[in-house]
């Protein structure tokens, strides 16, 4: 039996004033109590106050794993790279609540204004949850800062909008999810703002993508990297969850990513590589293009709820020299058939598209009902898949390789999907059905004809020639 360590000179359980709880003079971290026998462990527990237990519930020193704490030295980036409820969420609002203590601007940027108010500030592990009520700030959602009782201030932001971040300036900052940012600019006016203070730093937390940012970041020699995988914190997560995460992603890339942290590029002999996506892509902003044509792919599921397959909505626009830009990726999960169907009228009318093909496998012609109970008016080409995902995609990956398809901005989920379609994909074996990926394939095929037989047989017709 290992006997309990006292604590240091200055220990995390100790109180304003000098004084210090009884019972936390036998522990100094979560582990110490788990070492303990049984008997002690509740014999140590009982000696606790009610004040000493809600102090201990708060106090991240006990309770955080070594990794999940800044690390020492030099650095100015701090970057997190976890898997799926690894307790990156936490490390970043851990680290804003303590640098908030001696800075006076701490502000954050997630990569929606959604994520920003229901992870970051919001979330079970957001700074609203884990402060002290004595020092947890006052949220204004309309000026979209927090205002913390000691003066302090932060700052809340949207990679969605970087023109906001132009002119900002911060002393530290939390980036959550940065591999999800759509518009990398956002990190270049981030980064340009973190100048004040002697020592300007950043907390960044992400599950890993292979994007070129994320790539650069973890060779920066001023960034630290710390990785985590989801089982790192599975004494924090539900049983099931981890069985079912386990079941689900064993042996598959898709987990080496979300579960462990890799940075996985493609799955060997997909039809779509990183590399290729990567030099067909155009920041947003840098194009001024008019189109020709507009087409919403749309890839819907064949239930809703909570375990329903994603409905894929892909908008896509062709301009008169002929170059397909995938515009946006507006997809969505557990939506009832109304709630995608006016997802998918909204979008029409937004891009102001010329019309939408809907694949109709999954729910006949009562799909083409849906999308025109939400908008009467909507031109709805109805397709049916014949051939299996490879085949259909294959042209389409094509006119990716002659140049002809560029991605206006960043699409992380879409690119994965992508990356993933290998001649012998099943989606009973990956765990998934890449519906955003169908979504695309017909809305480019329907772009450049495609999907109509005389230009299949051209196209294979052509590929003979050059095998």
């Amino acid at each position: 039996m290992k006997t309990p360590r006292r604590p240091a000179a200055k220990p995390s359980g100790s109180r304003p004033g000098g004084s210090k709880p009884r019972a936390r003079t036998w522990i100094n971290k979560f582990s110490d109590l788990l070492e303990l026998a049984p008997i002690q462990r509740a014999r140590v527990l009982a000696d606790f106050t009610e004040r000493d237990a809600a102090e201990l519930f708060y106090d991240w020193e006990f309770w955080g794993r070594p990794e999940q704490k800044p690390p020492p030295g030099d650095w100015i980036y701090w970057l997190i790279l976890a898997g799926r409820g690894a307790g990156k969420t936490r490390s970043g609002a851990e680290a804003v609540r303590e640098w908030t203590k001696s800075f006076a601007i701490v502000n954050l940027i997630g990569a929606t204004h959604d994520d920003v108010r229901d992870v970051m500030v919001l979330g079970e592990s957001g700074i609203m949850a884990i402060c002290l009520p004595g020092e947890r700030p006052r949220y204004a959602r309309a000026a979209a800062r927090l205002a913390w009782p000691n003066g302090a201030v932060s700052q809340l932001f949207s990679a969605e909008e970087p023109d906001r971040l132009r002119g900002k300036q911060h002393m530290k900052l939390w980036l959550d999810e940065l591999a999800a940012w759509r518009n990398p600019d956002a990190f270049e006016q981030a980064l340009l703002g973190l100048r004040l203070g002697d020592k300007p730093q950043a907390v960044i937390t992400t599950t890993p993508r292979p994007t070129k940012l994320i790539k650069q970041l973890v060779e920066d020699k001023d960034a630290i990297v710390t990785r985590g995988s989801t089982f790192d914190n599975a004494g924090h997560l539900a049983a099931a969850f981890l069985e079912r995460i386990a079941a689900r992603y064993a042996g598959r890339t898709i987990g080496r990513q979300e579960l462990f942290a890799e940075i996985v590029e493609e799955a060997p002999g997909a039809l779509w590589t990183r590399a290729l996506i990567e030099r067909q892509r155009l920041a947003p902003g840098a194009t001024t293009a008019e189109y020709k044509e507009v087409v919403i792919g749309v890839d819907p599921p064949a239930r809703s709820g909570a375990g329903a397959d994603e409905c894929g909505i892909i908008v896509v626009g062709r301009t008169p020299q002929g170059a397909i830009h995938v515009l946006a990726d507006l997809s969505s999960q557990g939506d009832t058939p109304g709630q995608w169907a006016a997802r998918v009228g909204a979008a029409f009318r937004r891009f102001k598209a010329n019309r939408i093909v809907a694949e109709i496998n999954n729910g006949g012609e009562m799909v083409v009902e849906v999308l025109r109970q939400s908008d009467p008016n909507l031109p709805v080409r109805a397709v049916t898949a014949t051939r299996g995902k490879f085949l259909r995609a294959e042209p389409v990956a094509t006119a990716y390789e002659r140049g002809v398809v560029h991605h206006v901005g960043d699409f992380g989920k879409l690119e994965d999907q992508l990356c993933t379609l290998t001649p012998d994909f099943d989606a009973r074996v990956a765990g998934f059905s890449p519906d955003r990926a169908d979504a695309l394939v017909w809305a480019i095929a329907d772009l450049i004809a495609l999907d109509r037989a005389q230009a299949l047989l051209d196209y294979y017709a052509e590929a003979s020639k050059t095998t």
